[in-house]
């Protein structure tokens, strides 16, 4: 079992809903501590609650079926987690919702209207916003009086300046939602807050953080407010990702349909799911894999290329945006693990001022940037949850809650 010095006043579970996976992470309601993380695995047979902390990682199979409530497995997912002698219970559970649309510019406790406000919004990221919402709904119908908050990942992006968020579109569209949403925003936010941290007179400047994993975006931050970012009205935008196109001529959608006869699901899956680098390689999405591959594989190594190309422009654009640039911050899986990918982005953005440190970006060092380099470069593992569950506690009524510093 996974073991701790003492147990917890109460726990917050914050959940990272995907397709077959679900990250999650328990917290101590006192003061947000980490008491364990993990994965709840919905492609196992049976599915798997993995939990790890102090040193110790547990894999708890769950006698329950995947069905498409998830409220079988949720359920014995909580009871576990409840059960457990070292910890205090659950006090709430909060989640990662990809869109917040215009109206969620921060956490908000989840009832039943706001629950179907977010569903509403499913059209606008149909790939992620029915995850968070099935286990909303499973949360809720096994728990109804266990309070849940959500926490939007566009809500990050809300102080970026109207103009920036506006497309060239009609007025009466923008005035209907089609704006410039951005996501990833929990990562930012941690990313932000770290960065003040440990460097708070860059963490004031102009910083590009590159949140580059199987979804990938960049945003442009002042002061740990977010300027611009890569990704827009949807989670295609912005650089290439794992299975995602990217930015796309919009005449490209439109000769699919209209010269090819694709049909509007068949377009749909093809840009979220068959794209990317998985679609420029052929062989596919892992970075990992290509990295393997490519000196065997000329579309292997194009894909690769391509993607770093593509970060690095959208770097430039952003620095353009910010009117200079102080820092870069590298996260997530590819941004945190993949050092080839960091020099390729980081190799063509020397006239901005940046050199690495091969040796310390071989080994993935807090900071990696050569000495004089104009521009600091940083490699800082995000967590989401952590954010998560913060936001879900200043929701908390006291006396279940002290504050946080």
């Amino acid at each position: 079992m996974v073991e701790h010095a003492a147990a917890p006043p109460g726990l917050v579970l914050a959940f990272n809903a995907g397709s077959s996976s679900i990250k999650l992470a328990l917290h101590a309601l006192a003061d947000a501590r980490e008491v364990a993380r993990g994965t709840l695995e919905l492609g196992k047979a049976p599915p798997e609650l993995v939990l790890a902390g102090a040193g110790r990682r547990e894999v708890l199979p769950l006698a329950a079926p995947v069905t498409s409530s998830l409220q079988e497995v949720v359920e014995a997912a909580l009871h576990a987690i409840d059960a457990h002698p070292a910890w205090g219970g659950l006090a709430a559970v909060a989640h990662r919702i990809v869109h917040g649309g215009r109206d969620f510019l921060g956490p908000v406790r989840v009832d039943a209207a706001t629950l179907d406000r977010i569903d509403a919004l499913t059209p606008l990221a149909p790939l992620h916003q029915p995850h968070g919402v099935r286990l909303m709904r499973a949360v809720r119908a096994l728990r109804p009086a266990l309070p849940q908050t959500a926490s939007f990942d566009t809500a990050f992006h809300a102080t970026q300046d109207p103009v920036l968020r506006r497309f060239a579109l009609p007025r009466h569209l923008h005035d209907e939602g089609l704006v410039r949403y951005g996501f990833h925003g929990l990562s930012y936010a941690y990313l932000a807050g770290e960065l003040a941290r440990r460097a708070p007179a860059l963490a004031a400047g102009r910083v590009v953080a590159l949140h580059l994993g199987n979804g990938a975006s960049l945003c442009g931050l002042r002061a740990g407010a977010s300027v611009d970012t890569s990704m827009g009205f949807s989670t295609l935008d912005g650089v290439p990702m794992g299975t995602r196109c990217g930015a796309l001529d919009p005449g490209v959608v439109l000769h699919l349909l209209k010269e090819r006869g694709m049909t509007v699901d068949e377009v749909e899956d093809l840009l979220y799911h068959r794209s990317g680098l998985l679609g420029v390689s052929g062989l596919g999405a892992d970075v990992r894999g290509l990295r393997a591959q490519a000196a065997a594989s000329p579309a292997a190594a194009e894909a690769l290329e391509l993607f770093a190309r593509r970060c690095a422009g959208e770097t430039a654009r952003l620095a353009a945006s910010l009117e200079g640039l102080d820092a870069l911050v590298f996260t997530a899986g590819i941004g945190e693990h993949d050092a080839a990918t960091r020099a390729a982005i980081c190799d063509r953005l020397g006239w901005l001022g940046v050199a690495l440190d091969p040796a310390a970006n071989a080994r993935a060092a807090h900071r990696i940037d050569r000495e004089g380099s104009a521009v600091a470069v940083f490699v800082i593992p995000t967590d989401e949850e952590l954010v998560i569950a913060r936001e879900a506690i200043t929701l908390l009524p006291s006396p279940l809650r002290q504050d946080l510093a």
